[in-house]
């Protein structure tokens, strides 16, 4: 997959079908869509082609600082890429881009930067400055600069809205397994190792701490999981812990995890560690002798997941 920071960057020599949205999670509802655009494709001989939006446009409109998203627009790249998505367009979307009449950007963006012949797009799609046009108005755009339009159904849009509702807050109420089941991939988490307090090396559970720099990157309700990274080629499981760590009176979140087979400093590493299985909530102990008997438990638990989940 070949990935634009711009749509100046595409060849327009390209004949494309397009599709447009966040796409954020990547869910199986996203890819019924992405399936639907390479069948498109295929079909007509044309190549495939994602248009997407950075920043998300409320944070740009609406200075949107509680917006929370289920992927990082790197996360989201890495996600694509395995879809069989030929070209994914993430272009910057600014004041001067919001702007842009329905026609300026049908004929600027779609037709002549993206040469699209066919555009697989939701029932419900608006466009245009103050989003005032619709798929009707798309249609008879179609027919003027010669591109076809297919509307994906009512029932497959809310389906999808649907799915990245329940995915969020299944996150936030801490249920990774309905997640889990809506998403293509289990969620996951990225960010640099960084250096902590060192408080788990002194209690035996040695962790990596990472740093997420994305405030608007959804962070799955507090507790600990069940966590599994590839690091240098080999996949390594652990256990995670998101919390403030209370018992030893810490105040501001951290995200560290301990990795049950791996003796080595990580620290500058951009790592990408899934969520598996939540055990439990982060909960204040009586002193560290209690604590430490919990993370004893939480890692015969852990182990004892990764067996049936690795079929071992």
């Amino acid at each position: 997959m070949k990935i634009y920071n711009n749509v100046s960057e595409f060849d327009s020599s390209i004949q494309t079908v397009v599709t447009i949205g966040t796409f954020d999670g990547v869910h199986m509802g996203h890819r019924k869509i992405i399936k639907r655009l390479i069948d498109s494709a295929e079909n007509g001989h044309l190549q495939t082609a994602l248009l997407t939006f950075y920043p998300h446009p409320r944070m740009v409109l609406q200075q949107s600082e509680d917006l929370k998203l289920i992927n990082t627009i790197e996360e989201r790249k890495l996600i694509l890429e395995e879809t069989g998505l030929e070209h994914l367009i993430v272009h910057p979307f600014t004041m001067d881009f919001s702007r842009l009449s329905a026609r300026e950007y049908v004929e600027e963006i779609l037709v002549k930067s993206l040469n699209a012949k066919k555009i697989v797009i939701g029932y419900d799609h608006h466009f245009g400055r103050n989003r005032t046009a619709n798929i009707e108005d798309l249609k008879e755009f179609g027919k003027e600069f010669d591109f076809e339009v297919l509307e994906i159904s009512k029932q497959d849009i809310e389906d999808v809205a649907v799915s990245s509702t329940k995915i969020r807050r299944s996150l936030e109420d801490g249920d990774l397994e309905s997640a889990n089941t809506y998403l293509s991939l289990p969620f996951f988490l990225s960010g640099e190792i960084v250096r902590g307090k060192g408080l788990g090396k002194n209690m035996g559970y040695p962790t990596a701490n990472m740093d997420i720099k994305e405030s608007y990157k959804l962070i799955p309700k507090q507790g600990v999981y069940v966590a599994a990274s590839v690091i240098n080629g080999d996949k390594h499981f652990g256990m995670m812990n998101i919390g403030t760590n209370p018992t030893v009176g810490g105040k501001d979140r951290s995200i560290e995890t301990f990795f049950f087979d791996l003796d080595k400093d990580l620290y500058g590493q951009h790592l990408h560690i899934q969520l598996l299985k939540r055990i439990r909530s982060e909960v204040k102990f009586d002193g560290l002798d209690a604590l430490i008997e919990a993370m004893n438990a939480d890692e015969v638990f852990a182990k004892n997941y990764i067996k049936v989940f690795t079929n071992e």
